[in-house]
């Protein structure tokens, strides 16, 4: 049985890291093929938008602490860092993250790399970096404080202590809570209304957003007028058919 599942329909990839015997635990191998499938889900035309989640009771538990036991962290195979980190932040789509129980350390730090996270009462985070006496590598301590804030990631990371939905939710790591059948299934609703945006002003808001994330404010808007004014302009036909389905969609919505 695969360690890793993919399943695409209608423009929605779901990605389900498949190890629920253990957590989801990071083996050598699901790493591998974290790496080989956003590699390959980059430039995958069937796939507008991405849902990532896990089978069973975890999304991931970080890495395998059996497998580290054995091999050491000098052993742990060549997607461990940067490589994998770039696959999985890469795609140049955008990813949702559906954290449907445990996310531990690598574990985390996977959750951190989604543009979005949604999680179920089971969703609990940890950061055992200084617990186990490993410094992160996967970019936890640069993202988990731009998305929380300084203190409240030094606290996270400082003790080691869990954080559960309510609190995640609180602190604005996820976005909501929701029953646990009900989780993939919003997220992927949620992924097929991004689908219908236009395609290249998604991907470019979405490096934008990013670009804004590791830059100043000021740097952030010179880009963002740079990238406006680089931008094909729709024609007043196309504008005026997309007034009327954003209207239209409003109604729906209101």
């Amino acid at each position: 049985m695969s360690v890793l599942l993919t399943e695409t329909e209608d423009g929605v990839t779901t990605v389900t890291l498949n190890r629920p015997e253990a957590l989801n635990a990071l083996s050598i191998e699901l790493r591998t093929e974290i790496y080989e499938t956003f590699t390959a889900l980059r430039d995958d035309d069937a796939t507008q938008v991405i849902v990532l989640t896990g089978a069973g009771r975890a999304f991931s538990a970080g890495l395998d602490l059996k497998e580290l036991g054995v091999r050491g962290l000098s052993g742990g195979g060549k997607h461990t860092g940067a490589t994998l980190m770039n696959a999985v932040t890469g795609t140049g789509k955008p990813l949702i993250g559906a954290i449907n129980g445990f996310a531990i350390t690598g574990g985390f730090e996977l959750a951190l790399m989604c543009d979005i996270l949604i999680g179920c009462p089971k969703t609990q985070f940890a950061d055992t970096h200084v617990r186990m006496g490993v410094v992160p590598g996967w970019g936890l301590s640069q993202r988990l404080a731009k998305l929380i804030g300084a203190s409240r990631a030094k606290e996270l990371s400082f003790t080691g202590n869990y954080l559960g939905a309510e609190l995640a939710e609180r602190w604005g790591l996820i976005n909501r809570i929701l029953p646990e059948d009900e989780l993939v299934p919003h997220c992927q609703a949620l992924a097929r209304e991004m689908c219908s945006a236009v395609p290249e002003t998604l991907a470019e808001v979405q490096r934008l957003i990013n670009f804004g994330c590791d830059h100043t404010l000021a740097e952030g808007l010179v880009e963002e007028e740079r990238a406006s004014r680089a931008a094909e302009a729709p024609t007043a036909d196309t504008l005026a058919e997309r007034r009327f389905v954003v209207q239209a969609r409003g109604r729906d919505q209101a």
